[in-house]
């Protein structure tokens, strides 16, 4: 067998397994989502948006309380990370070129994407609620931050990155300040990698349990203080798939299909506006 025959037979098994692996993902992926239909959607009702969570053993409810104090983490993890994350993004790719402290963030920044969430909210747990004395929506929501914010500094750094250098000089030709080039124009051509970082970094972090756990814990009745203990999706779903009651279970699958409806369309949003980006 000569090199050309030898060469064109590894590209085929290449090919090939890289076909298989496509395959055995697609069907592990449809598997997840028949199972979570089929078990959950008969749980979406009006009563599951509408009533909280129901007593141990009692039928009916639903998870209206975990829903609302999730929305509610969720958003403050949002408006926090969001100008947090852009604005280091900012400064690593347009003024920390050669500083010493920007090769700290980056370093720190990528110890914090590989960081398992469990040790960030033990991390906030021993910070914020053993010194405070209880469990908080806004303890969660911090844990939630600093899963986010990483992911938005790193997306924001690397979208930057590819601005052309000639559109900042440009810019700098017509006597704009380096601050106005880096909000006005930079950041501009590359709004929608930026909403795409943003969108994929609330994807990462609406099912995180084990943050929750530690910091916002759970809330059976409904509650919108902040300041006290929430009811949350993630822990709900953790802690009904885990009882003895039928309810409980049926209502966990719910939950569980709503999250996973929830991080399908961010992420199909996500691809949208990355394809658009592409394509111009």
């Amino acid at each position: 067998m000569n090199l050309y025959s030898r060469r064109l037979w590894v590209n085929r098994i290449g090919i090939a397994l890289s076909m298989l692996a496509m395959v055995l993902g697609l069907v592990a992926l449809m598997w997840i989502l028949w199972t979570l239909f089929s078990k959950g959607f008969s749980a979406l009702n009006w009563d599951f948006f509408t009533h909280d969570t129901p007593a141990p053993g009692s039928a009916g409810g639903g998870l209206r309380n975990a829903i609302v104090g999730s929305l509610m983490i969720l958003g403050v993890t949002t408006l926090v990370s969001t100008p947090v994350g852009i604005l280091a993004g900012i400064y690593l790719a347009e003024y920390g070129s050669t500083s010493k402290f920007a090769a700290v963030t980056r370093f720190v920044t990528d110890i914090m994407l590989s960081a398992p969430s469990i040790v960030v909210g033990l991390f906030v747990y021993a910070l914020v609620v053993a010194t405070t004395g209880g469990f908080s929506g806004w303890a969660g929501s911090l844990a939630l931050c600093l899963i986010a914010i990483p992911v938005v500094v790193r997306t924001t750094e690397n979208m930057l990155r590819l601005v052309p250098s000639s559109l900042r000089e440009a810019a700098f030709a017509i006597g704009a300040p380096r601050w106005q080039v880096s909000l006005k124009v930079t950041l501009r051509a590359v709004k929608a990698g930026v909403v795409t970082g943003i969108l994929l970094a609330i994807a990462r972090v609406t099912g995180e349990t084990a943050p929750l756990l530690f910091t916002a814990l759970n809330n059976q009745f409904f509650s919108a203080d902040m300041s006290k203990p929430i009811g949350n999706l993630p822990v709900v779903i953790y802690q009904f798939a885990m009882s003895p009651y039928d309810n409980w279970v049926k209502l966990a699958w719910g939950g569980a299909l709503l999250i996973a409806m929830l991080v399908l369309g961010l992420n199909i949003v996500a691809r949208v506006l990355f394809r658009n980006k592409s394509s111009v």
